[in-house]
């Protein structure tokens, strides 16, 4: 599908498969004020959910199955909410039924699962794009062209924490089948951040990884990326109290994102910088950007990009080279050892 920019009047026609709560209370509603973005259907396994939810978010369409929706000709690009484990099926049966994908991250399990996807792409034609939304949050696009700019002199390291708690054994991020365990959740994100900030990919990773004896998945896990003398290191939790932070040091000075993943749709958004000459106590300055939602602009510039017939914003390469550092990460977990990155191949580490 596409149309000319010049065409003021198109939208892309969404359909949601599942009514998880990251969808209905933050990506539709988000995605309901798009400007490129128009939801039209859900689909739920179970009827009545779909039906109920389409009721309370002004939804047109209600599917009782995913397949129901798959078949609706009127949707063009499908959101997927679902478990982590039902990410890459799912994604296919969309792209071979013609449409466009924006699924939740984690693309997959496996580096090997994001390369299935990238198959389908190349076979399907239609867009596939992981839904890391940080990405397209102005305060990280600020972050990204200040440590570029030169003004903290030369970026050397990163620090990140992102934790919550929730022990519920039957919780999906619970679910070692379902792809439960912090790393995936929200792991992948100190990952994907860094490597967007460094602008490179770590020649080798050593992680820490607490398992659960009572479900196998990963509780906490801390890590250390090295990207060839500059270094990011970071810990994520899902049972330790909720807390989120970046900070990106250089030689001259040193950018915090305040609310780094979870960024408010309701007021601004805040990074701090402090800058100065080398021995001089640096001045430190609170940068503030509009009030927005990063699941709209998500929405919006993918919804664009499908319709004027551009690449996805976010491509499925790099969400392979995430997945791709964070099987290293488990593979170091269980080790104990440092673990090279394929991706920096046998140069990498002399």
């Amino acid at each position: 599908m596409t149309v000319s920019p010049t065409d003021r009047s198109a939208k892309l026609r969404w359909g949601v498969l599942g009514v998880a709560r990251i969808a209905t209370k933050k990506v539709i509603p988000a995605m309901q004020r798009g400007r490129w973005t128009e939801v039209d259907a859900i689909a739920s396994r179970d009827a009545g959910r779909a039906r109920d939810a389409a009721a309370e978010l002004g939804i047109p369409k209600a599917f009782g199955s995913y397949e129901a929706l798959l078949e609706d000709p009127d949707i063009d690009a499908v959101y997927i909410p679902l478990p982590n484990h039902m990410h890459v099926e799912w994604t296919r049966r969309a792209a071979e039924a013609g449409k466009h994908v924006l699924c939740e991250k984690p693309i997959g399990l496996t580096a090997a699962d994001a390369e299935q996807l990238i198959e389908v792409r190349e076979r399907t034609g239609v867009r596939i794009q992981e839904a890391f939304m940080v990405r397209t949050h102005p305060q990280w696009l600020g972050a990204l062209s200040i440590a570029r700019s030169g003004r903290i002199g030369v970026t050397r390291s990163i620090t990140g924490y992102f934790s919550f708690f929730n022990d519920d054994p039957a919780n999906i991020r619970n679910v070692k089948a379902y792809g439960g365990g912090g790393i995936l959740d929200i792991g992948c994100y100190l990952v994907n951040t860094a490597r967007m900030i460094f602008q490179d990919e770590p020649r080798r990773v050593c992680a820490l990884v607490e398992e659960s004896s009572a479900t196998g998945v990963d509780w906490m896990a801390s890590m250390i990326l090295d990207f060839s003398g500059r270094h990011a290191i970071g810990t994520c939790s899902t049972q330790l109290a909720h807390g989120q932070r970046i900070t990106i040091a250089g030689t001259m000075g040193r950018i915090e994102i305040e609310i780094p993943f979870n960024a408010p749709p309701d007021r601004p958004c805040r990074i701090f910088v402090e800058d100065a000459p080398p021995g001089e106590v640096p001045d430190r300055h609170t940068i503030e950007f509009e009030t927005c939602d990063q699941y709209t602009i998500q929405g919006d510039l993918f919804s664009q990009a499908v319709l004027e017939g551009t690449p996805a914003p976010y491509p499925l390469e790099d969400s392979l080279e995430n997945m791709r550092v964070i099987d290293a990460l488990f593979r170091s977990g269980r080790s104990g050892e440092w673990e090279r990155n394929p991706s920096q191949g046998a140069q990498a580490l002399r």
